[in-house]
C-alpha cells in the first residue's frame, strides 16, 4: 500500500478531491477504508487462531483428543474440538470436515466480504468515469454554444470539461488501485490465512486425534471400559448408602428396645415409667405450692378462697 501511495505522490489526488463536486472519489475512499478495516480485523482473528491452533497441536500431540482442555468458547479452534468431544460423548461419529468448515465460515464470509468492497470500487471508478464523461461533455457544449459572443462563458464551458476529464481519470484510477489491486489482495492474504488455520487443524485431528474418533473396536473397548468403571463406582456408593442406611435402622431398633424393656437398675428403667415418676413428682410439688400460697395469705383471702367454687 504504501508504493501505491509512493507512486501516486506527485499526480495531485487529494487536490482533484477537494474540488471533485461528484464526491464519488469520497465515498471510494469511505468504502476503501471500510474494507480495510474489515481485512485488519480479519487478519488480527485468524493470527490468533493461529496461535491458539498451535497450543492445541503441543497438546494434542501429547494426550491426543482426550488431553485437550477448553475452558472458553471464544476460538473457532476450541469450539471445533469441543463439538467433536460432545459428539463422542454422545456415541456419534463426527463429521470433522463439515465441523470444521463451519467453525470457519464466519471468516470466510468476512474475507469475501473485503473481495465483494474491492469489487464495488471497480464499479464505483466505472460510474465516476461515464459521470466525468458527461460532464465532459456538458462543458464542451456550452463551451461550442459561447464561441465567438461570450468568452467567459467558454472559458466557464472549458473549465467544466476539464473537471469532469479530471473526475473520469481520477475515479477510475482510484477505483482500481483501492478496490482492484489493494482490497482483492488484503482479501485474498486473509482467505489464505483462513484455509491455512483450516489444514492445521485438519492436520491435528487427523494424525493425533483419530484415534479417538474413528470408529474402531479399540474405541468400542475404551467406552465399554469407562461405562463398567462408571456402573462400578454406582454400584460402591450404593451399597454404601444400604450400609448406612443398615446402621442407622440397627441403632434406631435397639434404642426402641431399649427404652420398651423393664430394668430394675434404677438408671436405666424404662422410658414410660421415668414418665409417670415425672407426672407424680411436678403433682406432688404443685400441691405443695398451693398448700404454701394458702398458709402465707391473710385470714380474709383464705376466707374468701374457702367459699370460692373451685374451677
Amino acid at each position: 500500500m504504501a508504493i501505491y501511495l509512493t507512486l501516486y505522490r506527485d499526480t495531485e489526488v487529494w487536490a482533484f478531491m477537494e474540488i471533485d463536486s461528484s464526491r464519488i472519489t469520497w465515498l471510494i475512499l469511505g468504502l476503501f477504508g471500510l474494507g480495510l478495516l474489515g481485512s485488519f480485523v480479519l487478519t488480527i482473528m485468524v493470527t490468533q487462531e493461529s496461535y491458539r491452533a498451535a497450543q492445541l497441536d503441543k497438546v494434542a500431540r501429547e494426550g491426543g483428543l482426550k488431553a485437550i482442555t477448553v475452558h472458553s468458547m471464544k476460538h473457532a479452534a476450541d469450539r471445533f474440538f469441543k463439538s467433536i468431544q460432545s459428539t463422542i460423548d454422545s456415541k456419534g461419529q463426527p463429521e470433522v470436515e463439515t465441523l470444521l468448515n463451519v467453525e470457519l465460515a464466519s471468516y470466510e464470509r468476512i474475507g469475501h466480504m473485503v473481495e465483494l468492497v474491492g469489487n464495488l470500487l471497480i464499479t464505483l471508478g466505472l460510474i465516476g468515469t461515464v459521470m466525468g464523461l458527461t460532464l465532459t461533455l456538458t462543458g464542451l457544449t456550452g463551451s461550442l454554444e459561447a464561441l465567438g459572443h461570450d468568452q467567459e462563458m467558454l472559458l466557464q464551458g472549458l473549465r467544466t470539461a476539464m473537471a469532469g476529464m479530471g473526475t473520469a481519470f481520477y475515479t477510475t484510477l482510484l477505483g482500481a488501485v483501492l478496490g482492484g489491486v489493494l482490497l482483492r489482495m488484503f482479501a485474498q492474504i486473509n482467505l489464505h490465512g483462513v484455509e491455512g488455520l483450516h489444514d492445521n487443524l485438519l492436520r491435528i485431528c487427523m494424525i493425533y486425534c483419530s484415534s479417538d474418533y474413528a470408529q474402531t473396536m479399540e474405541r468400542d473397548v475404551r467406552h465399554l471400559n469407562k461405562e463398567i468403571a462408571s456402573l462400578e463406582a454406582n454400584i460402591r456408593r450404593l451399597e454404601q448408602a444400604f450400609g448406612s442406611s443398615h446402621l442407622a435402622m440397627s441403632d434406631f431398633r435397639s434404642e426402641i428396645n431399649r427404652l420398651s424393656e423393664d430394668s430394675e437398675d434404677e438408671e436405666t428403667k424404662p422410658l414410660h415409667v421415668l414418665i409417670q415418676e415425672h407426672r407424680a413428682y411436678c403433682n406432688a410439688l404443685r400441691d405443695e405450692m398451693r398448700m404454701l400460697a394458702s398458709m402465707n395469705k391473710p385470714f380474709l383471702i383464705r376466707l374468701r378462697d374457702l367459699f370460692r367454687p373451685k374451677l
